[in-house]
Formats: structure tokens, sequence, C-alpha cells
């Protein structure tokens, strides 16, 4: 039914660090190029980082140097590693799946994380 389930959200301190995580129960995880999003009060929803099958990434301005995003296919899992966090990183993350041939898409339900200054 959720196919995706995200956790590791929460308060976090200027300069902090925090780890999300999203657990995928899909078929063939390795076939789907992932992602994390976030989505500010009043803003719109945007990329954060995607990581293909094949392995490349694409990460927003804002976030490379500080956010890093990683897969183990054996635990289906996705992760965000975050540093460095600054009060502008506060938002909504989702995690996303998209299996390569566009057959199927899933969204996480969002974890918030709030960066207090």
């Amino acid at each position: 039914q959720v196919q995706l389930a995200e956790s590791g959200g929460g308060l976090v301190q200027l300069g902090g660090s925090l780890r999300l995580s999203c657990a995928a129960s899909v078929s063939s995880f390795s076939s789907y190029n992932v992602g994390w999003y976030r989505q500010a009060p009043g803003k719109q929803r945007e990329l954060v980082v995607s990581l293909s099958v094949t392995g490349q990434t694409d990460y927003a301005d804002s976030a490379n140097g500080r956010f890093a995003i990683s897969r183990d296919n054996a635990k289906k899992t996705v992760y965000l590693q975050m540093s460095s966090l600054k009060p502008e990183d506060t938002a909504v993350y989702y995690c996303n799946a998209n299996r390569f041939d566009g057959l199927y898409s899933y969204w996480g339900q969002g974890t918030q994380v709030t960066v207090s200054s």
C-alpha cells in the first residue's frame, strides 16, 4: 500500500546534521530512479537531489556540497545525508521513486525537517 516510507526528520540546530531514510516496498527497486524533494510553506516543491539507476546524481545548487544521496538496493532504502544545515533548509522532505521505463511513480508521505537558529 505505502510504497515509500520516510523517517529521520526532526528538529536540528543550525550547522547540524541529519540523515533521512526512505524505505521502499516495491519490486525491482534497482530499476527505479530515486530522489529527494522538499517543500517549504508557501513554496513550490523543488528537487533537492536525484540519483539515477546508472548512478548519476543531480543536485540543486542549494544542496550541492552539503547534502548527499545514496541508496542500498539490498535494503531497498534511499538516504539523504544533510550537513551544515541552515534555517532555509526547513521544509517537508519527500522521497520519490520512478521506474526507469516510466511505468510506476511513487511519492513518500513527507517528513518535516526544521532547522533552528
